[in-house]
C-alpha cells in the first residue's frame, strides 16, 4: 500500500506539472521589496517620465500604492489626453519626444483596463483611431510582400494589437495577418536580444484574439501561431532557467501562463524559470521599472491577458516606502571605466573615474562634462537609449549598441547597467 501510495503521489505530481504553468507563492518580503522600487517612479509625472506600465504592473500584482496609485492614473489621463488633443488640433509645437509612441499609447490603454475602464466617448474614439493609424502605418512599412519591417518593432506592433483587443476593438484581418506571417516565418522576429520579448508579446496578442474571437476567419491560424510561439519560447530556455535572458523571462512566463495545452515539459520549464527568477530577486537584479512591472503580475499569477476581465476588487497589500539604512558617512570608492567608440574617426578611448555604483549613463555624463565626449539620448518606457555619439546619429535601421569588452552585448540600458572597476565599455554603431 505504501508503494502504491508513493506511485499515486508521483503521478499526481507529474499531473500537476502537466496541468499549468504556474509560479507558486513567492516570499512576500521579496515581492514587497521589488514593488518598493516602483514608488520613486510614481513621483515622476511629466509625459517624458510617465510610464503606464508601472500602473499596469501594480494593478496586476498583489501590491498597491493607495492614493499615490490613483494620482498616477489621473496624471496619465491628463497627459495622454492633452497630447492627443494637441495632435488633433494641429497645435502641437513640441518636439517629437513629447508625443506618445505607439507603444506608450498601447500601454495607456492597458492602464485603463487595469482600472476596469473601457475607452469610450469622443476622447476614447480618438485614442483608438490614433492607435489603429499607427498599426496601419506599420502594416504599410512591412509591405504587401512582407519584405519590409515595422518602423518601430514587432514588439510594439503586437502590443498595439493586444491593447485594442483588450478593449474589444477589432483590427482588420490584414493587420493581424502581418503579425501571423511574422511568427509563421519567424526570421522576421529575430532582432538581437529582443527576440523572446517580441515573440512573447505576439503570443499575448494572439491569446487575447483567441479568447475574444474578434477575428473569427483567422481563428485556426491564430491558434496554430500561438502554439508556435510557446514552442519557440520553451526552446529558448537557458541552462540557468531563463527564457532568452533574465529580463525577457517575465514576459515569456506571462505568455506561458495563458497556455490551455498542459504538458509535463511546460510545467517543468516554468518550475525551472521560477527558481532562476528567485535567484535574480535575491540578487536585486531587477531595477528597471518596465521589467519590474512585467514581473510583478507573474508573481501574482497574472498576465496582461487577464485584463480582458480584470478583478479590480481583489485585495492587495499596501506598499510602504523602503526604510533607509543608517550608516556612517563614507567617502565613496572611485572606480575607473574605459569608454571606447570605434565607429568614428578618429576612434575615441578615454578612462573615466566615477563613484562605485554609478550607472553607465553617469559615466557618459562625466565624460561629456570633463572632456570632448558628446552624445544624445531619447526617452523610452524602458529608459533612455543612445541616439547619437560624437555627432554620429543612428539612422534608418542603425542603433548604438552597448558592449562590455571585448564583445559582450549589455542586457541592461544606460540607466540600469553599473560598470565595475577596470571594465571597458564600447559604444558601437550597428545595423539590424
Amino acid at each position: 500500500m505504501g508503494r502504491l501510495g508513493a506511485l499515486f503521489f508521483l503521478l499526481g505530481g507529474l499531473g500537476a506539472l502537466a496541468q499549468v504553468c504556474e509560479i507558486t507563492e513567492v516570499d512576500s518580503e521579496l515581492v514587497e521589496r521589488l514593488g518598493q522600487r516602483l514608488l520613486p517612479w510614481m513621483d515622476r509625472l511629466s509625459l517624458e517620465h510617465l510610464n503606464p506600465s508601472v500602473y499596469v504592473g501594480l494593478r496586476l500584482s498583489s501590491l498597491q500604492a493607495g492614493a499615490k496609485e490613483a494620482h498616477y492614473l489621473h496624471s496619465l489621463k491628463l497627459s495622454y489626453q492633452q497630447s492627443l488633443l494637441r495632435s488633433a488640433s494641429g497645435n502641437d509645437n513640441s518636439d517629437s519626444e513629447a508625443k506618445p509612441s505607439m507603444g506608450q499609447l498601447a500601454l495607456y490603454l492597458l492602464a485603463l483596463r487595469a482600472n476596469c475602464e473601457f475607452v469610450g466617448g469622443r476622447k476614447g474614439d480618438r485614442l483608438v483611431s490614433q492607435l489603429k493609424r499607427f498599426l496601419e502605418d506599420e502594416k504599410g512599412a512591412i509591405g504587401h510582400n512582407h519584405k519590409g519591417h515595422p518602423r518601430t518593432s514587432y514588439y510594439q506592433y503586437s502590443l498595439g494589437v493586444l491593447a485594442l483587443c483588450l478593449h474589444q476593438k477589432r483590427v482588420h484581418d490584414s493587420v493581424v495577418g502581418k503579425l501571423l506571417y511574422a511568427v509563421e516565418h519567424e526570421e522576421h522576429l529575430r532582432q538581437a536580444h529582443l527576440s523572446v520579448d517580441s515573440v512573447a508579446m505576439a503570443g499575448l496578442a494572439f491569446s487575447c484574439l483567441e479568447l475574444s474571437n474578434l477575428n473569427p476567419s483567422q481563428r485556426d491560424r491564430i491558434s496554430l501561431a500561438l502554439g508556435r510561439v510557446r514552442e519557440k519560447i520553451l526552446k529558448a530556455q537557458t541552462p540557468e532557467g531563463h527564457f532568452g535572458n533574465v529580463y525577457s523571462t517575465p514576459l515569456a512566463l506571462q505568455l506561458l501562463m495563458t497556455s490551455h495545452t498542459p504538458t509535463v515539459e511546460l510545467g517543468a520549464a516554468c518550475l525551472k524559470a521560477k527558481a532562476a527568477l528567485l535567484a535574480s530577486l535575491q540578487h536585486k537584479t531587477f531595477r528597471n521599472p518596465l521589467m519590474i512591472s512585467q514581473l510583478l503580475p507573474v508573481l501574482n499569477r497574472k498576465s496582461y491577458v487577464d485584463l480582458i476581465s480584470p478583478d479590480c476588487q481583489a485585495p492587495r497589500v499596501m506598499l510602504e516606502p523602503a526604510m533607509g539604512t543608517s550608516s556612517q558617512t563614507q567617502v565613496p570608492e572611485v572606480i575607473h571605466v574605459t569608454l571606447k567608440v570605434s565607429s568614428i574617426l578618429p576612434p575615441y578611448v578615454q578612462s573615466i573615474s566615477v563613484p562605485a555604483g554609478s550607472s553607465l549613463e553617469d559615466v557618459l555624463k562625466k565624460a561629456r562634462d570633463h572632456g570632448r565626449f558628446m552624445y544624445g539620448t531619447q526617452a523610452s518606457l524602458s529608459g533612455p537609449y543612445l541616439t547619437s555619439v560624437m555627432g554620429k546619429k543612428a539612422e534608418g535601421r542603425e542603433f548604438w549598441q552597448l558592449l562590455r569588452a571585448p564583445n559582450t552585448p549589455l542586457l541592461q540600458g544606460l540607466a540600469d547597467y553599473r560598470p565595475r572597476d577596470g571594465e571597458t565599455i564600447e559604444l558601437r554603431l550597428v545595423s539590424w
